[in-house]
């Protein structure tokens, strides 16, 4: 997953049942990625334009949400949007500014309409070769959820999931009086470890994105990884980081990506309205905006 991933966990068995959550990370690791020519999903990208792919139901299960999600054009999600990142590569070797008809050419295989699932036998087919799906925005989110209710079934009432930026709480604390976590958001203008506030939660995801955790900086101009599927160019707004605290980490996944694209007092109004969702903005001006429902939960440390 490209992170640094920490599970803990107060239990009888949890020597056991952390060695069988690790096991399944990395099996979602292995079947999900975008980057490992013997994923599942790379063999529903391979045969892009040529055949339907039978996929395992978890992999449907995400595709299918993910496609629901980027068919709203108002936002900033699109889990069809493999060929930009791969044209881009930023965060990986060989990042580079890509010209304007390559950026052109790779906006035709970008459309999640031609994403194309079979309930009845849970295939997958693209319907352009060259399309790619990539589902980096979500999948840590859908991996976390997945492991805290594997070890909820399994009796474990505390714990924490730290999927790198993708937190999620099992219960109230082991040991501080009130019961609450105090989890750290990243200063997104120094270097990782170096945090801007803490937020006291319990139970909820915890979820942060931003433009600092991928960068080229190429002549002086910086380019980050979250993406404009119209522009074929990184999303450009006075947003620096966006935070979301919600009950399940795919929906953490979901809003700190489909809201990239607005302005932070936007960002703030518009999840201000959804229920369950709360957020933190930290703008590239280093100001901070919060919605309502977090009013004494957020704690400036830096």
């Amino acid at each position: 997953m490209g992170t640094t991933i920490s599970l803990q966990i107060q239990h009888e068995f949890a020597d056991y049942l952390l060695k069988e959550a690790k096991k399944r990370l990395l099996d979602y690791e292995k079947r999900f990625s975008a980057n490992n020519d013997n994923s599942v999903l790379m063999n529903v990208n391979k045969l892009a334009g040529i055949e339907s792919v039978v996929v395992d139901s978890d992999i449907y299960e995400l595709i299918k949400i993910g496609k629901e999600y980027s068919l709203d054009a108002s936002n900033t999600l699109n889990i069809a949007i493999g060929p930009l990142i791969k044209l881009w590569k930023i965060g990986f070797q060989g990042a580079n500014v890509p010209t304007q008809s390559d950026i052109e050419e790779c906006l035709k295989l970008i459309d999640p309409q031609s994403i194309i699932l079979s309930e009845e036998n849970q295939s997958i087919y693209l319907e352009k070769k060259g399309m790619e799906i990539d589902l980096g925005a979500l999948a840590k989110g859908f991996f976390a959820d997945k492991i805290k209710l594997f070890l909820k079934q399994a009796g474990v009432e505390k714990g924490i999931i730290d999927l790198g930026g993708n937190v999620l709480l099992i219960g109230s604390h082991y040991v501080n009086s009130d019961g609450y976590w105090r989890i750290g958001i990243q200063d997104p203008f120094k270097s990782r470890q170096n945090i801007k506030g803490l937020v006291k939660a319990k139970d909820v995801s915890v979820v942060t994105s931003g433009i600092y955790e991928r960068v080229l900086v190429l002549n002086g101009q910086e380019y980050h990884h979250i993406f404009d599927s119209q522009t074929g160019y990184p999303v450009r707004n006075d947003i620096a980081s966006v935070t979301i605290i919600s009950s399940e980490s795919l929906a953490g996944e979901l809003y700190t990506t489909m809201f990239y694209q607005y302005k932070s007092s936007e960002t703030i109004n518009l999840i201000n309205n959804i229920k369950g969702i709360e957020a933190i903005v930290i703008t590239r001006d280093n100001d901070i905006l919060m919605t309502d429902g977090l009013e004494n939960t957020f704690v400036l440390v830096n």
